[in-house]
């Protein structure tokens, strides 16, 4: 968990919702050359006043063999978002993930548009 950011007037800063999803665009599934935000992973993000995340995340497919892996690394660069207090990662299968979610320029990249 990282600490608590201080403006200059002393009150805490929120981490803004455009901070948390740069750093979710830095974790990749490894078996698809894009990032998790845009491939459509992250079906909810959440910073309440206090700092605190809640991320609802799913993967390509239940039998993904990173998991038990990827969940934490998305946990990782919340954490290291200024203003985080807590993050909470939560791996959900519903709705099913399908090529549909994924942004287009996602899609652009795997060369689906």
């Amino acid at each position: 968990m990282s600490g608590l950011q201080i403006n200059e007037a002393g009150s805490r800063t929120r981490p803004t919702r455009d901070a948390l999803i740069e750093a979710l665009c830095t974790v990749y599934d490894p078996e698809i050359p894009v990032n998790i935000y845009d491939l459509g992973l992250i079906y909810r993000l959440e910073v309440d006043a206090e700092g605190k995340v809640e991320v609802d995340m799913t993967l390509t497919a239940p039998a993904c063999p990173v998991a038990g892996t990827l969940p934490h690394e998305v946990g990782r660069v919340i954490d290291a978002v200024p203003g985080v207090t807590d993050a909470t990662i939560r791996l959900v299968w519903q709705p099913p993930w399908n090529q549909e979610r994924m942004s287009d320029e996602a899609k652009f990249q795997l060369g689906l548009l």
